[in-house]
């Protein structure tokens, strides 16, 4: 017999934190949707006390997501793990995750807490937790970087209070596999009642070991959770990476010993969908999803492909989804062809005029694509995630000439509010000479930290081109994304996106700041 491996995905919520990563509810169902059709044993759908839209996020989740745990992060106090609960009321099946700090730099810099204090807190708010919810999780904060006795007492207080789930963090990721393996180990081994919980690793990239810790949680400390995101996305170097993670544990079954309920033909999907919304482009050479995971350039490599395919990969590309996923639809197909392969890639729209207007944009594209997948239906579904009414910022229309030698030149039509401006601008390029036009009226004073151009399919010079447009104004930073044909529209719209973040004024409270 061998254990599960629970996955816990916060891609949703942790993912979330890095800069720019902010999704819409709509963006969120549509992720959480595809975690549950991965089979995702646990989603952690955001911190609904942070702000009205996290909680409505989280709520709607709880109502939509059947074969998942839903969870929500609350702070260990009263107001959070309420406002945790109400969100959460909808769920068949919940989890509330509670945390507070437990090691001495946080207790004393950010808590100014005693230790005394700390632990009446985790305790009481564990207390509280459990009269509202049967599963709940509780988490130290900065748990690798804590004293190893006060973190034991922390916990088995915690789990006589009723959490279920005890999860180690190494918030800052400081941790070396091996040394923090054994110190899930020793913890366990002196808490009285570890046997009570599962215990669960959540490791940070900072130092390029998130993946390596949380294996040495599992297979060193004994852990049986790994709280994990898709494509590694998370604050400053990101977190654990779910397929990473997943595919270790599935490909090296003879060493952990374990099994994962995880549909692997689901993980690129995941990726690819988690990439467009957020627009965090997956680097090539990134493993299981990048785009060159399979790819063999070397003679003797593809030489031995050929002849046999476990000569040079460990994994097939078909087990986690590369295999070719092509919708052959085209502008002769109907409106209930295209509705049921929306169905299929988990995007529901709350409308009937939603659909028609999805379906006019496909057919629109469709005239000027011969070949249509299903990252170009996911891109024109994204590209209306903001209502007409919730944008600020509209391209209308567009216009520019480049010719070698001249300098080039953009027009360009786009609404702000209800009211239509035209501007004209040149620059050291088209893009350039673009964007130039938009902010001479714009005028937003925003800095432009990151312009990435990533083509949505491969293998054809008419692939949709996505454009990832990252700005920084007033401490706040946001990222845009676009996609077209066109690189110059794409580009346009992006940073049009951009701006109506800008724009929005949702305050959020951090949850670990």
């Amino acid at each position: 017999m061998t254990d599960k491996l629970i996955i816990f995905d916060t891609t949703l919520r942790d993912g979330e934190q890095s800069p720019g990563a902010s999704m819409t509810r709509e963006e969120k169902l549509r992720i959480a949707r595809q975690l549950e059709r991965m089979k995702v044993d646990i989603i952690e759908a955001g911190f609904a006390a942070s702000s009205n839209g996290d909680f409505e996020a989280v709520k709607a989740i709880a109502a939509a997501v059947k074969d998942s745990t839903v969870c929500s992060l609350a702070r260990a106090n009263d107001r959070d793990i309420a406002r945790a609960a109400e969100a959460l009321a909808p769920a068949q099946r919940s989890r509330i995750h509670t945390f507070i700090a437990t090691s001495e730099l946080h207790m004393e810099k950010k808590l100014r807490m005693t230790r005394e204090q700390v632990l009446e807190q985790a305790t009481l708010a564990v207390r509280f937790a459990r009269n509202l919810c049967g599963d709940i999780e509780f988490s130290p904060e900065d748990g690798y970087r804590s004293d190893i006795d006060f973190l034991a007492r922390v916990c088995e207080a915690v789990i006589k209070e009723g959490a279920g789930t005890i999860n180690i963090p190494d918030t800052v990721g400081y941790g070396i596999p091996e040394l923090y393996g054994d110190f899930i180990r020793r913890l366990r081994e002196k808490v009285p009642n570890s046997d009570q919980a599962i215990w669960s690793v959540h490791c940070h990239n900072d130092l390029g070991m998130a993946v390596a810790n949380s294996l040495a949680g599992v297979k060193i400390g004994g852990a049986r959770q790994v709280e994990c995101t898709i494509n590694g996305l998370g604050e400053r170097a990101g977190n654990c990476s779910l397929e990473e993670v997943v595919m270790a544990v599935r490909t090296r079954r003879d060493y952990f010993g374990l099994d994962v309920g995880i549909d692997t033909t689901q993980i690129v999907p995941a990726s690819k969908l988690v990439s467009q919304t957020t627009g965090f482009v997956v680097q090539p050479n990134k493993a299981v999803v990048g785009a060159n995971a399979f790819a063999h350039a070397s003679g003797i490599h593809q030489d031995g492909v050929l002849k046999a395919r476990d000569t040079y990969e460990i994994m097939r590309a078909e087990d986690v989804g590369w295999a070719a996923n092509k919708i052959v639809l085209g502008k002769l197909s109907g409106r209930n062809a295209f509705k049921a392969r929306l169905q299929e890639l988990g995007i529901q729209l709350e409308s009937e005029a939603e659909v028609n207007a999805a379906f006019q944009r496909f057919k629109d594209l469709a005239d000027r694509k011969n070949e249509i997948f299903d990252e170009d239906i996911i891109a024109l579904v994204m590209d209306e995630s903001v209502t007409a009414e919730q944008e600020h910022y509209r391209l209308l229309s567009l216009s520019q000439r480049s010719e070698t030698g001249e300098r080039p030149h953009a027009a360009i039509v786009f609404a702000i509010g209800h009211q239509e401006h035209r501007a004209e601008s040149d620059g050291n390029g088209p893009v350039d000479a673009t964007l130039r036009a938009i902010e001479s009226v714009a005028e937003s004073g925003a800095e432009m930290l990151l312009y990435s151009v990533n083509a949505i399919t491969s293998g054809s010079t008419e692939s949709q081109g996505e454009v990832t447009v990252r700005l920084q104004h007033a401490g706040r930073v946001v990222n845009g994304v676009g996609s077209d044909p066109d690189i110059v529209v794409a580009s346009a719209k992006a940073y049009l996106s951009a701006l109506n973040k800008l724009q929005s004024k949702t305050e959020r409270v951090a949850a670990q700041g």
